[in-house]
């Protein structure tokens, strides 16, 4: 388990994928903004779901966000499309409506990042998303990603084209808070 004094990122269990589904993959219009595949229904308890327990992949690592306070899941974090040749991955995350707005997306890009550059060898981290999430664009330049270009309507959301940035960040490039190494 990767933790600071806010959250902790551990693996997902069985018990969290209802709750994941539920309150983020069954909420169609964030979902929507948030994922570049098309919303489909998809039932919990099925291996369909993007929560399910899976063996462990050399090309995504998905972690259960935990709030350190309450041991209360929180969301989903993932680093995707891990390329181990050019030393790359992608980050995302998503928070339950209970939790947004306290601040935890950037801890939780803090410790993705730490075990990215840390535990993975990564040399690269970058995420996409929509030019108008600026909570998102404000927590990755908040943790040292540099937006790096815009995807001129490259995401169809809810029946229209809309732009994303893509913004990233370097292993030489990130500091390690001290908050980040709490364990």
């Amino acid at each position: 388990m990767l933790q600071n004094s806010r959250i902790a990122l551990r693996a997902r269990r069985d018990s969290d994928v209802p709750v994941l589904q539920s309150e983020l993959y069954d909420d169609v219009a964030t979902r929507s903004r948030a994922d570049s595949r098309p919303w489909r229904p998809i039932s919990p308890d099925g291996a369909g779901s993007p929560y399910a327990v899976v063996a462990p992949d050399d090309e995504a690592a998905c972690f259960s966000v935990v709030d350190a306070a309450s041991g209360e899941l929180a969301g989903e974090a993932l680093l995707w499309g891990i390329d181990t040749h050019n030393r790359l991955a992608h980050l995302g995350l998503s928070l339950r409506p209970a939790f947004r707005g306290r601040g935890l997306s950037r801890d939780v890009v803090r410790l993705l990042c730490r075990y990215g550059f840390t535990v993975r060898g990564l040399h690269r981290l970058q995420l996409e998303t929509l030019t108008d999430n600026l909570p998102m664009i404000r927590t990755a330049t908040g943790a040292g990603f540099v937006l790096e270009g815009t995807l001129r309507r490259s995401a169809w959301v809810s029946g229209a084209f809309a732009d994303e940035v893509v913004l990233g960040l370097l292993a030489e490039d990130w500091s390690e808070e001290p908050d980040d190494r709490t364990a």
